[in-house]
């Protein structure tokens, strides 16, 4: 990864999160908890789901092979409008480039070699981002102490339907 455009490294934005691919297809296609971490994401205004093109292929190829009919190419129609794009050199670990280059606080995902705490302090050097199960996120998130933290103010609650 380069730094080159790189936003502050050393404050990721905590109301930005990365969903690695195995974590949107499984929100997708199975359920909970990697839909309830992302429904908790789509039920704030002021919480960016980031992803690069490349993560979304990704994803959009597992569901291509576990589902039938058009639902990997409706998936990625929405998630399309829903997501922040960013851009990062080919070759790149997409989630952890997406995390890099939207300069998110959290990546959730399913690999457990990434939540390894060797790969965590590797990671650490370049990269301020916290590296959760979607179970793990739903349990220590808390949208109201954030809110009051990016936003000021009183937190008003979910705003939008996440499935909407």
């Amino acid at each position: 990864m380069s730094d080159v455009g790189r936003p502050n490294a050393d404050r990721p934005n905590p109301a930005r999160v990365v969903a690695d691919a195995d974590v949107l297809a499984a929100g997708l296609l199975v359920g909970a908890p990697s839909r309830e971490a992302l429904d908790l994401v789509r039920a704030h205004s002021w919480v960016e789901l980031v992803a690069s093109d490349a993560l979304l292929a990704d994803a959009e190829r597992v569901i291509e092979r576990c589902a039938e009919g058009g639902l990997a190419a409706a998936w990625r129609d929405r998630i399309e409008a829903e997501r922040v794009a960013v851009a990062h050199p080919d070759g790149d670990h997409p989630a952890l480039a997406s995390a890099y280059r939207g300069n998110a606080a959290h990546l959730l995902s399913l690999d457990a070699e990434l939540r390894r705490a060797r790969t965590g302090a590797k990671l650490r050097e370049r990269l301020a981002v916290s590296i959760k199960t979607p179970a793990g996120f739903v349990r220590q998130w808390n949208p109201e102490s954030l809110y009051e933290a990016v936003e000021s103010g009183e937190y008003p609650g979910p705003d939008r339907d996440p499935r909407g």
